[in-house]
């Protein structure tokens, strides 16, 4: 009987069917006889879950096989090969491979045909719209890109809802787009909290880097977005640290890596190079000192991450920012790969650290071992921008600009045009950077800031203002760059309209909320004379900064502002905390008035100590002009003395005004001299300034020597000068000369016209000089407030108050507001005429409180009118003159003499006693002339010369042939309550006369010039070849004789003179009399003018008031009569606004 054989192991049975197969073809067949084993599987069926059925083949995949013959075949990126060969198999309408193809057209640029194969597919899905969608936003088209987005929301299918790929690419074009796309990505995002997606950790990360370039200060959106992420990847953390690097914020950058560090998330945060190039970039954009960085260096090296390209470009941008250039070249040296980040980084670091030249020479060593790209040039051609030799920077750009035409570089980009139009314009090709401008086939945001800020500064402001005007027109919206250089544009051509319009356009887009933007718009309505305007856009500023200060500083210097209002802005600005730096000090000085100036001046220096902003030529410049205007000479020559080695041309120049602004001319020839032999060249400025001081002492002898040294530097043809020489000539009584010169001039500006038509007006000749201001309008001339203030004065001369009147209101016509100084013209104007009710009218219309000048034209008018009910406007603004300005003696004498004028005795006694209490004195009216043995200077009476008697001789000698010829002297000019004999006494002798006289005792051969240093109307001489000036605070007679053989026709010629001068014959006053009656307007004007010289005679006086025993005090008043009694010959603005 033979032994049961066991069944087959558990594991032997469990094997596959083909297995057991095998097996049982291997193992030896059971005996015949008995029955074949039963399988376990059998045994336990019962036991066992049914079997499952053997899975089906995958379909067949036709595109599998197509794709990867393609790829073999080389053809496999050719989206054309594959579109040749769906249609030849008839697989054109299959999704997979038309979504293939979508997506290898979109990439491949080829927009336009993936957009045909997507609108002949008859089926599509969510990856269809996708591909085509990132096409369009690859290639920058961000509004097909939106179009393509709103027509998937339209499609009813499920398979066609936007998947989170959808939004990512969709929120990649917004952020490309930057704060215009800020609106639409806000929908998208609106969209996205609505579906499943609104907590997909991708499209968290992609919202976290769109809003970061979306929004402009804060990313307070980003953080909330990062904050609301549940989970948060490397990727997360990264992208938030890029938005706050980005934006410059070093803090939240760190404060960011080390709270991912002590993440206690379950993902791994390492630091990657993308974390390292984000705190790189944080610390190169901060401006604080590289201690960060170098701690950041030491982390990268640790990490082994400093040979990676990426990390190692941004070291190198971050230490040449630094100005590290040393450590920036080590790195840059040391990186075994290099591209044109890591090349563009080191150059945009040399730029910054003006090392421009360096950065040329870096890219042309490098150029054949780095592949650039365009964005390189972009860099190159700043860097040449910025050279400090423009010529040189030009010549090397015109070999780049060639460079590129020759490979086609300008038209791969937008930048690269945008760049050349920068370099043109900053080496001051301002026509090449507009044909380039012109010729770009297409332009953006940053083109036109580029174009506009370049006219801006290149001075071409009318075209500044029509390209932004353009720039709106092409739909464009402003950026605070365009708007800054618009409203400096319209600020430098005074167009307040134009600049409230861009104001209108910067609140519109929120562009005011920039400080920059506020503190250009305060410039801009300062300099147009808007004053309530500058102070309510500087107050509604949410934050000042020290260009805010600085700039309403500099525009109430410019004003004329109460330095009590200029101290205390810079008070606030210090109680702000801000620190003052050399352009405040700078503005304050200028600010300070010469009646205060040496106190403040001091304090100011102080301060200027006690912050070190010492030894800048800046400051010491001003300080120099400060304590100049307040006549501390001293403390000017110690600053000068101490700036040895760095003087500049403004500190020689400003020295020299010093001294001739104190009556120095020797001490500033001298200074003329020393500058030539220290090696600094006469500059057209020095020139400038010389001549207008040969124009003050009415120095016609040094002026014409100054001329010739001019023509011998070859600065005779520069404008400035001509302008200057037109002046000086004018003052010095050559207005003939002036005229020749400024008819020979080839180029003019306003200061030349305004030079030629002062001259005119100065000598009595309104109506030649109002014919000079119609040419100067027909030759299309811009007039400034200087022009008008000497047509409205050459009006007033000639006795044309309608046609005064008419250019006063023809200012706004010229973007000018009308100042103080026109008022005061039209007040004189009006005076002149006897309309003082108009001038009542004309004080009521002022924009600006009537101050200490307009109450000085007003007594004048009314000590000049002969109509008694006047009186009380005379006293009102006596009255107002004393309160407003105690301290200024001119004051004190128009009080008194209109007062004396009226016959109020009392009340010009008060007034010499208030000037008395007031401890106040003016300079006392003298009288010189040079004569080949020096100057001789005199004062009324003066009995100090030594040929004093012979000059009073010779003097008594004149009167009294004088008087022999009929003459009887005018006393009711003589305003003194003193008896008949005593006033004509009174009008015997004064400093003018006995000047005179003393030439005549001497043999001179040449004509007579007699220098004042006050100011007095000025008295043509008819039939003699003589000349009267009107300059600023001097004044010159010279007379010339012709054909006088003895000396009593010297002696006759003299008494004419003196009769036309000073006073008035019976025959004369009559005819005057019988003008006034015939109602011939202009006779009457011009017989005033000629014949108020009775004032003239007043300091003949003084002495004989000595004689008497007078007080003392009364005679240093009464010597300044002599400007006061024809104050209304002269624009009192003129005075005002003399060079």
């Amino acid at each position: 009987m033979h032994p049961r054989k066991l069944p087959p192991l558990p594991h032997l049975t469990l094997r596959s069917a083909s297995s057991s197969s095998a097996a049982a073809s291997v193992s030896p067949l059971p005996p015949r006889g008995l029955p074949p084993p039963v399988p376990l599987r059998d045994l336990l069926a019962h036991r066992l879950p049914p079997p499952r059925s053997p899975p089906s083949p995958p379909p067949p995949r036709p595109h599998a096989d197509l794709v990867l013959l393609l790829r073999r075949r080389g053809d496999g990126n050719s989206p054309e090969n594959l579109h040749v060969e769906l249609i030849k198999r008839g697989l054109n309408h299959d999704l997979f491979l038309s979504n293939h193809l979508v997506n290898s057209y979109a990439k491949g640029a080829r927009l336009a045909a993936a957009s045909l194969v997507f609108d002949e597919m008859p089926e599509r899905n969510a990856v269809s719209w996708t591909c085509l969608l990132s096409g369009y936003v690859l290639q920058g088209i961000a509004e097909e890109a939106f179009r393509v987005f709103r027509a998937m929301l339209r499609e009813v299918e499920p398979g066609c809802r936007p998947t989170s790929f959808t939004f990512g690419t969709l929120l990649r074009a917004c952020q490309d787009g930057g704060p215009n796309r800020l609106g639409f990505a806000i929908q998208v995002h609106g969209l996205l909290s609505k579906t499943e997606y609104a907590s997909n950790t991708t499209v968290c990360n992609a919202l976290i880097s769109m809003y970061g370039s979306c929004t402009v200060g804060p990313p307070i959106l980003a953080q909330r977005v990062f904050d609301g992420t549940p989970i948060r990847d490397l990727i997360t953390w990264n992208a938030l640290m890029s938005v706050y690097a980005k934006k410059g914020d070093v803090v939240s950058t760190f404060t960011l890596f080390m709270d991912m560090q002590r993440d206690d998330s379950r993902i791994q945060l390492r630091p990657t190079e993308h974390t390292f190039g984000s705190l790189i970039t944080a610390t190169s954009l901060s401006s604080g000192s590289s201690a960060v960085l170098d701690q950041v260096f030491v982390r990268v090296l640790k990490s082994g991450c400093s040979s990676d390209l990426y990390v190692g470009s941004a070291l190198v941008s971050a230490f040449a920012r630094h100005g590290l250039i040393d450590e920036a070249k080590d790195i840059f040296l040391s990186l075994k790969e290099k591209n044109a980040v890591t090349l563009n980084g080191l150059i945009v670091g040399l730029v910054r650290q003006h090392c421009s030249e360096e950065a040329v020479k870096i890219f042309v060593g490098t150029r054949n071992t780095v592949v650039v790209n365009a964005d390189t040039y972009v860099v190159l051609l700043s860097a040449i921008a910025e050279y400090s030799i423009s010529e040189e920077g030009l010549r090397k750009g015109k070999e780049v600009h060639g460079h590129m035409l020759r490979t086609g570089l300008t038209d791969l980009k937008i930048a690269v045009s945008n760049g050349l139009v920068n370099m043109y314009a900053k080496c001051g090709a301002i026509d090449s950077a507009s044909k380039i401008f012109q010729l770009m086939e297409a332009t953006d945001r940053i083109s036109w800031n580029t174009i506009i800020s370049a006219l801006d500064q290149n001075g071409n402001c009318e075209e500044a203002v029509m390209h932004y005007c353009l720039m709106r027109q092409s739909c464009i919206s402003p950026s605070n760059f365009a708007v800054i250089s618009c409203l400096s544009s319209c600020a430098g051509l005074k167009l307040l309209t134009a600049g409230q319009q861009v104001h209108c356009d910067a609140v519109k887009w929120g562009l005011d909320l920039d400080t920059s933007v506020s503190n250009v718009l305060v410039k801009m309505y300062g300099e147009c004379g808007a004053m309530s305007d500058y102070w309510k856009v500087f107050n509604s500023m949410a934050e000042h900064d020290e260009v805010s200060w600085n700039s309403m500083m500099g525009i109430m210097a410019s004003s004329q502002a109460p330095i009590s209002e200029t101290v205390e802005v810079f008070n606030n600005m210090m109680r702000g905390g801000l620190i003052p730096n050399k352009v405040t000090f700078v503005n304050l000085l200028a600010a300070l008035s010469p009646l205060s100036v040496l106190e403040l001046g001091k304090q100011v220096h102080a301060a200027v100590l006690k912050h070190g902003v010492m030894d800048d030529n800046v400051v010491d410049n001003a300080l120099i002009s400060c304590y100049a205007k307040s006549g501390d000479m001293d403390s000017c020559e110690h600053l000068f003395s101490n700036m040895s080695g760095r003087r500049d041309a403004v500190s020689w120049n400003s020295m020299i005004s010093g001294y001739i602004y104190n009556g120095h001319l020797q001490e500033a020839m001298d200074c003329v001299w020393l500058m030539l032999h220290s090696g600094q060249i006469m500059d057209c400025c020095t020139f400038s300034i010389i001549l207008n001081a040969c124009a003050s002492v009415a120095a016609l002898e040094r002026g014409m020597e100054m001329h010739a040294f001019g023509i011998r530097s070859h600065l005779e043809s520069d404008v400035v000068v001509e302008s200057a020489l037109v002046d000086m000539y004018s003052k010095c009584g050559r207005v003939d000369y002036a005229s020749k010169l400024f008819n020979s001039m080839t180029q003019r500006n306003e200061f030349s016209w305004n030079s030629m038509i002062s001259g005119y007006a100065r000598h009595g000749l309104g109506r030649k000089a109002l014919e000079i201001f119609e040419e100067m309008l027909r030759s299309r001339e811009s007039p400034d407030h200087v022009t008008f203030v000497s047509v409205l004065s050459a009006c007033s001369h000639a006795g044309l108050v309608e046609r005064g009147l008419e250019y006063f209101e023809m200012m706004p016509d010229h973007g000018i507001l009308p100042q103080i100084e026109h008022y005061s013209c039209v007040i004189d104007l009006l005076g002149r005429a006897g309309k003082i009710d108009k001038i009542k009218e004309y004080i009521q219309r002022m924009p600006m409180k009537p101050n200490a000048l307009i109450w000085r034209t007003v007594l004048v008018a009314c000590r000049q009118s002969k109509d008694g009910s006047k009186i009380d406007l005379g006293r009102e603004a006596s009255r107002v003159l004393l309160e407003i300005e105690p301290q200024n003696p001119v004051n004190y004498v128009l009080a008194s003499n209109f007062h004396a004028a009226t016959g109020m005795w009392e009340d010009t006694a008060k007034a010499r006693a208030a000037m008395r209490q007031a401890t106040v004195k003016k300079e006392a009216g003298r009288s010189w002339v040079t004569l080949n043995d020096g100057v001789h200077t005199f004062i009324a009476g003066d009995r100090s010369h030594p040929n004093t008697k012979e000059i009073y001789e010779k003097l008594n000698f004149l009167i009294q042939n004088i008087r022999n010829a009929g003459y009887v002297p005018l006393t009711e000019y003589a305003l003194y309550d003193l008896e008949e004999e005593n006033k004509e006494e009174l009008l015997s002798y004064h400093s003018e006369k006995l000047a005179v006289a003393f030439v005549l005792t001497r043999s001179s051969s040449g004509p007579i010039r007699i220098m004042k240093n006050l100011r007095v109307g000025s008295v043509p001489v008819p039939n003699l070849s003589g000349h009267t000036t009107l300059p600023d605070a001097r004044h010159t007679w010279e007379y010339k004789y012709l054909g006088f053989t003895s000396s009593a026709q010297w002696n006759r010629g003299l008494v004419a003179i003196l009769n036309l001068g000073v006073n008035r014959t019976r025959q004369q006053t009559e005819k005057r009399k019988r003008d006034a009656e015939e109602g011939d307007a202009m006779k009457e004007m011009e017989n005033r003018a000629m014949y108020s010289k009775q004032d003239m005679d007043i300091h003949a006086a003084l002495e004989e008031m000595r004689s008497m025993k007078e007080e003392k005090a009364i005679a240093e008043l009464d010597e300044e009569l002599y400007q006061i009694n024809h104050f209304s010959c002269n624009s009192p603005s003129l005075h005002r606004n003399a060079d």
